[in-house]
Parts: C-alpha cells; sequence; structure tokens
C-alpha cells in the first residue's frame, strides 16, 4: 500500500457524503496524511443563457458558490478537519477535482461511487471521470444502493 502523504476528498454533499469521509479519514489515520475537501458547484449560468435573459441581480453561481462554502465548513468542523484545504470550486466537477489534486500535490483522491449501470454509465459520471483522468491513485467508495 502506497504511503499517502495528502488525500483530497471529493464532497458531492448527499446523505451517503460522511461514509467518503469516514473512509478518508481512516486511510489519511493510517498514512499519517493531510487532508483536503472539495466541493464543485456546476456551472449554472450557461443553462439560463440563450433567449431567457436572465437579471444581474440574480446570481444563482455566486449564491450556490455561498452555500457550498458554508456547508463546506459545517462538515470540516464536524469531522474535525484542520491543516488542509477547503476547496468549493466552479465548473464541470471531474475536472475540477483533478485539477485541484494537481495544484495541491495531492497522491490520493477519495470519491463517491454509486455504482451506476446501464445508460447512466454511458452517460459518465464523476468518479468515473476522475478515476480516468487523476494522475494520482483514486479511492472510490461505493455509496448508496447497490
Amino acid at each position: 500500500m502506497a504511503n499517502y502523504q495528502h488525500i483530497l476528498v471529493a464532497l458531492d454533499f448527499s446523505d451517503e457524503g460522511s461514509n467518503v469521509m469516514e473512509r478518508a479519514l481512516e486511510t489519511a489515520a493510517q498514512n499519517q496524511a493531510k487532508v483536503s475537501l472539495i466541493n464543485v458547484v456546476e456551472y449554472t449560468s450557461a443553462m439560463y443563457a440563450g433567449d431567457i435573459p436572465v437579471p444581474e441581480e440574480l446570481n444563482l453561481d455566486q449564491q450556490l458558490l455561498d452555500q457550498a462554502r458554508a456547508r463546506m465548513g459545517e462538515i470540516a468542523d464536524r469531522f474535525g478537519i484542520t491543516g488542509g484545504q477547503q476547496l468549493v470550486e466552479i465548473g464541470v466537477p471531474k475536472k475540477e477535482i483533478v485539477g485541484a489534486a494537481e495544484k495541491l500535490g495531492a497522491d490520493l483522491i477519495v470519491i463517491g461511487s454509486h455504482g451506476r449501470h446501464g445508460l447512466q454509465l454511458l452517460l459518465g459520471s464523476t468518479a468515473n471521470g476522475v478515476l480516468h483522468q487523476a494522475r494520482c491513485d483514486v479511492l472510490a467508495v461505493r455509496v448508496g444502493k447497490v
């Protein structure tokens, strides 16, 4: 088993997220590794572009970022995460997670995986994208119903 120094935990704030955090913290304790957290808010402005004008005061992206930062802080406090970074990014989740891992020098990404099948698998998932694009190890923690 590798001796991990820096673990990046990708959170989606789902109910199953505590399983992902527990596995990440267990791995961090075994390796005495630093833990950083990331959540990616998918870019919403593009969904409303086009024929429908969006009022400037309706800044959905910023509202979502603010909510995600508050939730991230709650999770970090709940699990006693100190010394790492708490990142909330906006964009395509798999790209932002992989990019953050590279910037931080993380040698392990821990992410939840729902184990989708059929059409859902063909459409891709964040965990699958991270697994195939990351340059470091990826631990996909099964969450949800099997």
